[in-house]
C-alpha cells in the first residue's frame, strides 16, 4: 500500500498539542536530557498507523523509533510495539498526538477486520464511504486498506455517483444519467444510487455502470440484485451493521459499503510507558 501521508496534518495537530511551549516538559527535563520508552499495546486488534507514529517523531526529531511490529499484525495486551530513544522532551511532546493517530488508526483497522472475517467465504466485498473526520481521510481510509477492507472513492472528483439529490436536481434518473454522459469523458463509470425497483429497472434501462441499492430490506436487495442478473456491478449500503452483514453478502451483492468503519470505530488503546533516563538534562 503506497499511501502518502501529509506532514501538515501532523505538524497541525502538534501545533494544536502545543501552541506555545510544553510547560509542564519544559520544567522537567532539560533539551539535552535523553531517555529510552516503550510503545505498548493495551488491548487486542490490528496495527495501523505505525508510520504516522514514528514521523511524528521524526518531525520533532531527536528521537529514534524501532518498531517490533508492522501495519496488519495482530497485536495483544501488553504485548512491546515499538521502542524509542533520545531527546527526551520530544518524546514527551509527541506522546499524546503520536497514539492519537495510532489508536484511531488501529481502530478502524480493527473493526474493518472483523467485518472482513464475517464476509470470509462470499464473494462480497467491504467498502468504506466518505463518511471520515474531515482532514483525516486519507489517514482513516488506509486504516481501512491494512483491516483488509477496500476503499470507495477517495473524494468527489474520483468518480461519479449519482445520488438521490442529484437525482432530484436533475429531474430523474434518465435525465441525470444523460447529462452525465454528455459532459464527462470516454471511460467514465457511473454509479447511480437507487432506492426501490422501479428505480433499479430504470438504472438498468439506462445502462448504469453499478447500480447502488440504498437502504433496502435484505430481500428486496436479493429482488434487485436477481433482476441486475450481472447488467451492472452490484453495490448496496445504508444500515448495514455486524449483524446483518452476511444476510446482506448471501444476496449475491458486489460490494457492500460501510460507513460505521470509520464514522463510529472506537480506538484501539495503546500507552508509552517504561521511560527510563539514560543521561542527565
Amino acid at each position: 500500500m503506497n499511501f502518502l501521508f501529509p506532514d501538515q496534518v501532523l505538524l497541525d495537530a502538534l501545533k494544536e498539542d502545543i501552541p506555545w511551549f510544553d510547560i509542564t516538559s519544559t520544567y522537567i527535563v532539560g533539551k539535552d536530557s535523553e531517555c529510552t520508552a516503550e510503545l505498548l499495546a493495551k488491548e487486542t486488534g490490528i496495527a495501523a498507523g505505525l508510520d504516522v507514529f514514528g514521523r511524528v517523531f521524526e518531525l520533532l526529531g531527536g528521537v529514534t523509533v524501532t518498531f517490533l511490529k508492522k501495519d496488519g499484525d495482530l497485536v495483544t495486551p501488553g504485548e512491546k510495539i515499538a521502542l524509542l530513544s533520545g531527546n527526551t522532551l520530544n518524546i514527551l511532546q509527541g506522546e499524546r498526538t503520536a497514539l492519537n493517530f495510532l489508536q484511531r488508526m488501529s481502530g478502524i483497522a480493527t473493526l474493518t477486520r472483523k467485518f472482513v472475517n464475517v464476509l470470509e467465504g462470499s464473494k462480497a466485498k467491504l467498502l468504506d464511504t466518505r463518511k471520515t473526520t474531515p482532514g483525516l481521510r486519507i489517514f482513516e481510509k488506509y486504516a481501512v486498506k491494512v483491516g483488509g477492507g477496500e476503499n470507495h472513492r477517495f473524494g468527489l472528483s474520483d468518480g461519479i455517483l449519482i445520488k438521490d439529490n442529484h437525482i432530484g436536481a436533475a429531474g430523474g434518473i434518465k435525465n441525470a444519467i444523460e447529462i452525465i454522459r454528455k459532459n464527462t469523458g470516454y471511460g467514465k463509470k457511473i454509479e447511480i444510487e437507487v432506492e426501490n425497483m422501479s428505480m433499479v429497472k430504470e438504472a438498468v434501462a439506462m445502462k448504469a455502470d453499478i447500480i447502488m441499492l440504498d437502504n433496502m430490506s435484505v430481500p428486496l436487495i436479493k429482488e434487485a440484485v436477481d433482476f441486475i442478473d450481472k447488467r451492472a456491478i452490484t453495490e448496496c449500503s445504508g444500515n448495514v451493521n455486524i449483524d446483518t452483514i452476511s444476510q446482506i453478502a448471501a444476496t449475491g451483492i458486489d460490494y457492500i459499503s460501510v460507513g460505521e468503519l470509520t464514522h463510529s470505530a472506537r480506538i484501539l488503546d495503546f500507552s508509552l510507558k517504561n521511560l527510563v533516563k539514560i543521561n542527565e538534562a
